[in-house]
């Protein structure tokens, strides 16, 4: 009997583990909504950011996402600093929702004529970002 527990045992201890190193097929991709969070004004994160929207809609094009910046994450809206410009007006052409922090934008004296014309304005980042997960959002926070 022992021998039959064991051999039950291996075999159920093999076969969790090979199954957790199966890659999904991309169709278990298929609506989801994603809200990602910036809040540094690290440029390094902003880059790999731009990479992971790439990878993201590489796989499920019909991914909705919404970027939300606040804080010091403001700034890869802002026009003269922000590096990713180029990148933001491709991903806002696939559909990508960019959101400038309405409070941040006072916080740090910046006008909305100084946002990229690919954002739009919440009053509230962190706001918008429970509203979306209120909604069934799932959450993802950009940088390192």
């Amino acid at each position: 009997m022992n021998h039959f527990l064991i051999t039950g045992l291996l075999l159920f201890t093999f076969g969790t583990i090979s199954a957790q190193h199966q890659t999904l097929p991309d169709n278990d991709y298929y609506g989801n909504k994603i809200v990602i969070q910036v809040v540094t004004e690290d440029t390094v994160a902003h880059k790999a950011l731009m990479k992971q929207l790439n990878n993201i809609t590489s796989v499920a094009a019909d991914t909705e996402i919404e970027v939300v910046c606040h804080g010091p994450g403001l700034y890869m809206l802002v026009k003269e600093r922000s590096i990713v410009q180029a990148q933001l007006k491709k991903h806002a052409e696939k559909g990508i929702q960019f959101v400038a922090c309405e409070f941040s934008l006072k916080e740090r004296k910046v006008d909305k004529s100084q946002i990229v014309d690919e954002a739009n304005f919440a009053r509230s980042g962190a706001l918008e970002i429970a509203s979306k997960q209120r909604a069934g959002w799932s959450y993802l926070k950009a940088g390192f």
